[in-house]
């Protein structure tokens, strides 16, 4: 075959073939005509009309190409015909898909109507060019005392929430989104990647109760999908939300729910397509695979983007490649700390574990940065007497560190919250503390002008000005 010959067939124009080999969600085709690019849609015929799309995934000699399935497989069978236009795999975006649940290709999953001929998009793309960002603006207020203090968001950043299971992440997620998208002048996307279809439910719930769901779409592929639909779900909803951004020039707050899971469906999809695997079993893409979602979050002169995600750090182990090369890519990393969540401290966040880049003089203010680096010292002090109250008691410390102990608990105390979206099962209501209120009251905490106040009345409040008089 000549050098022009492999290059027509290389053109991606429409092609017809057939199945050759069926492993799984792992398909071999070949094809009669051009040979689609890498990433473009394949539909093959798994019965009579019915047809499942697959991406090119590699292209195998002999006008033969290796695809993975983005739904089931079963029923399909060697020999079945399939059909390519050469297009790159896309997803429907636009006003549309607000105040709908929808799945990778931009179609309902909420029992609504048909959402008819819309404009699609590719889903893969490549980042925004760094003469087209913009940099990140000021700090996003979240109404989250632990948040605002320790870790603020930024307007135009990536934020991530890391824990392991059951510490409360979803939670805390589901509470930033209830507080942001309330005042939100703009759209919010949800990315649920692998979740688990009660907390999809719950957070549409959520969103209609709350009457934001009309300034909302949600995206899923939930834990019952194949690993391809997993691995794609994440660069739908972002392709939706560049929409949003570029096309439309709104503000848009993108949720993704959970990193980790596009991680494994990587996984899964690299062991399918017979990929050595690297470091603890990942993918050895793991670093291409997270950089092509996460390098395109960001603001333009288009519109913005900001971006709040979940991680979930398998065996509470910070230092798994998966939730490293997460760290990297954050702007503000908020850690949720099993020690904590077991003293009974929501959120649990660990504040010596958690960094922010908007924690600086320059973008918070000098009073907020030497507050909360007080506020460190203070709970890294606390943590280092630990061992010796628990040995020999308080009273073998000086009066100078039983008065530094005093002052940690109360401010651990400050730091719950009661949140809105578990009002219904706590009885509590909740509580949104503007940035200021939790910058003036852990200074009032660490002045020691809350010294005669018992400890537990500052548990599970508000502003310090609730309990302060």
């Amino acid at each position: 075959m000549t050098l022009t010959d492999t290059q027509q067939r290389m053109s991606g124009g429409p092609s017809a073939g057939r199945v050759e080999a069926v492993r799984g969600t792992v398909l071999e085709v070949a094809l009669d005509g051009s040979i689609p690019p890498i990433s473009s849609a394949l539909q093959c015929e798994v019965e009579a009309g019915q047809w499942v799309t697959c991406v090119v995934q590699a292209h195998i000699g002999h006008g033969r190409v290796r695809a993975i399935a983005l739904a089931s497989t079963r029923g399909l069978r060697r020999g079945a015909p399939v059909r390519s236009d050469g297009q790159p795999l896309s997803v429907a975006v636009g006003p549309e898909l607000l105040g709908r649940v929808v799945d990778l290709h931009g179609e309902p999953l909420d029992g609504g109507p048909p959402l008819g001929a819309r404009l699609r998009e590719p889903v893969y793309k490549a980042p925004p060019s760094p003469t087209q960002r913009r940099p990140w603006g000021e700090v996003y207020e979240t109404g989250i005392k632990a948040i605002d203090l320790f870790c603020p968001f930024l307007h135009g950043g990536r934020a991530a929430v890391f824990g392991g299971a059951g510490v409360g992440k979803t939670i805390v997620l589901m509470e930033f989104i209830r507080n942001a998208v309330e005042g939100l002048e703009g759209v919010a996307v949800f990315a649920g990647i692998g979740e688990r279809s009660r907390e999809g439910l719950e957070l549409w719930d959520e969103m209609k109760r709350r009457g934001v769901l009309d300034r909302t779409a949600l995206v899923f592929g939930q834990m019952k999908e194949t690993p391809g639909a997993r691995f794609v779900v994440g660069l739908s909803a972002l392709t939706i939300a560049e929409h949003f951004r570029d096309a439309l020039g709104k503000h848009v707050m993108l949720v993704i729910d959970n990193l980790y899971r596009h991680v494994q469906a990587g996984m899964e999809v690299s062991g399918l397509l017979g990929r050595l695997p690297s470091r603890v079993g990942y993918q050895p893409t793991l670093a291409a695979d997270l950089a092509s979602l996460e390098e395109r979050i960001t603001a333009t002169r288009s519109g913005g983007m900001t971006s709040v995600q979940a991680v979930y750090v398998p065996a509470d182990d910070y230092g798994d490649p998966a939730v490293t090369h997460a760290f990297w890519h954050m702007d503000s990393a908020l850690v949720l700390s099993r020690d904590v969540a077991a003293e009974g401290y929501y959120p649990a966040v660990d504040p010596l574990s958690s960094s922010s880049k908007a924690l600086d003089a320059a973008v918070v203010g000098a009073k907020h940065y030497d507050i909360a680096e007080e506020a460190r010292r203070t709970l890294g002090r606390f943590e280092e007497l630990r061992d010796i109250i628990a040995m020999l008691g308080m009273d073998e410390l000086t009066a100078d560190d039983r008065a530094l102990v005093g002052r940690a608990r109360r401010l651990r105390n400050f730091l719950t919250q009661p949140f809105f979206v578990t009002q219904g099962h706590t009885g509590v209501d909740g509580k949104r503390v503007s940035m200021t209120d939790t910058v003036e009251g852990a200074a009032a905490i660490l002045e020691g002008r809350a010294d005669a106040l018992p400890e537990e009345k500052l548990f599970m409040i508000g502003p310090l000005s609730e309990v302060l008089s």
